[in-house]
């Protein structure tokens, strides 16, 4: 399964993306708030948004999936 992940933990500012939405490689697809900085969440690959596993104001784990794509 083609997923993006977080790299670090923290609370969920902003979802960029809604399911079915095309992403790019790079694309930032959501804004993570830690330390009172804002963490940036990129896609490392291409496909459609199938999938999003946390809402805006959740907590999330690093490393944990956020978003479950779909590689055409």
């Amino acid at each position: 399964m083609n997923v993006i992940k977080t790299t670090m933990a923290g609370n969920i500012w902003k979802i960029l993306v809604a399911v079915g939405d095309q992403v790019i490689a790079g694309q930032e697809v959501a804004i993570l708030e830690s330390m009172k900085m804002e963490i940036p969440v990129e896609s490392l690959q291409s496909g459609k948004v199938k999938a999003i596993k946390k809402a805006e104001g959740e907590f999330i784990d690093e490393d944990e999936v956020l978003i479950e794509l779909e590689i055409s």
